[in-house]
């Protein structure tokens, strides 16, 4: 592996084996770097919500957990700023393995932040 200090300041997270190289991918660098990003990814979305005029504390728990995987899904201009967080944080190595299966790695990077942020909605309101 890369002596990238990037990798230095990451979390360790313990992880079952993997069945193939994207799940390995998921295990060593997504969650590890979504982790380390968590609190800029809390500050990003709050901020989003606001400036959209977004109302997310007076939601009741469905329709919060609703607007955060559409906001995720459905606007650019979040997604691109949360991507660009874990994507950032990719060694040389990393960045080309994400841009040969950039399809799945993207769908598993949505998957992730909509589960990392559901399980802090409190911390968006």
């Amino acid at each position: 592996m890369s002596s990238d200090p990037r990798l230095a300041i990451r979390p360790q997270i313990e992880s079952l084996p993997a069945n193939n190289p994207v799940e390995d991918f998921l295990h060593q660098t997504l969650r590890p770097v979504l982790k380390l990003q968590n609190e800029l990814f809390l500050a990003i979305t709050r901020h989003f919500f606001v400036k959209r005029k977004v109302r997310f504390a007076n939601m009741n728990l469905a329709q919060q957990k609703q607007q955060v995987q559409h906001s995720i899904g459905k606007d650019n201009r979040l997604r691109g700023l949360l991507f660009g967080l874990v994507v950032g944080q990719f060694t040389e190595e990393e960045l080309g393995f994400y841009l040969e299966n950039e399809a799945e790695v993207n769908r598993r990077i949505t998957q992730l932040l909509v589960q990392r942020l559901h399980t802090q909605l409190e911390r968006l309101r």
